[in-house]
């Protein structure tokens, strides 16, 4: 590393150099060095683009904001799942995994919700009936309305749920689902 910082550090020293050698074949030489030092410390920094979904499902359409997404379930009329949770979370990354592997879960959330997953708290207190702790989910209406009443499993994180608990997520979407077109 110091080598390389070192190395973009010194270029323009290099260059000088260079132009008091003279020599073209020096001068390609060390044109070829420093291109593929460059072209080492760049692919050292590059990370894979960062999407909407993060992991969750590609193929769903995802908002980008919690304002977007009550925006949206209102014009839409399809209630708003939000997702909270934290890239290096291992419990979050395990539910990710097992929500992204799930192709009922990754049908219902592309067809008939509009999705959020945030990975920073909103103002909104609502959002945290029993605290801020991920992963947790939670169902909003398109009346606005937090559904408190659909939770997990868990008595102290009410709405968390693990990797083994997906055939109850689906469960709990199917009833945010049912509630939607019952109370309408």
């Amino acid at each position: 590393m110091h080598f390389l910082i070192w190395t973009h550090y010194s270029c323009s020293r290099f260059i000088l150099a260079l132009v008091h050698l003279g020599s073209n074949m020096q001068y390609q030489t060390l044109f070829c060095i420093l291109l593929f030092l460059t072209g080492v410390d760049s692919k050292k920094t590059k990370k894979p683009p960062q999407t909407l979904s993060r992991g969750w499902g590609d193929e769903i359409t995802w908002v980008q904001t919690y304002e977007e997404g009550l925006t949206t379930m209102q014009r839409s009329q399809k209630p708003l799942m939000v997702i909270h949770h934290l890239d290096e979370c291992p419990h979050s990354q395990a539910l990710k995994k097992a929500f992204a592997a799930n192709e009922n879960i990754q049908k219902m959330a592309q067809e008939d919700f509009i999705m959020l997953n945030l990975v920073h708290e909103t103002t909104d207190k609502n959002l945290s009936p029993d605290g801020m702790y991920v992963p947790r989910i939670l169902f909003v209406d398109p009346t606005m309305t937090v559904r408190a009443d659909i939770i997990g499993k868990y008595s102290n994180h009410l709405y968390t749920y693990e990797p083994q608990d997906m055939p109850l997520l689906e469960e709990n979407m199917n009833h945010a689902k049912a509630l939607l077109k019952t109370e309408l």
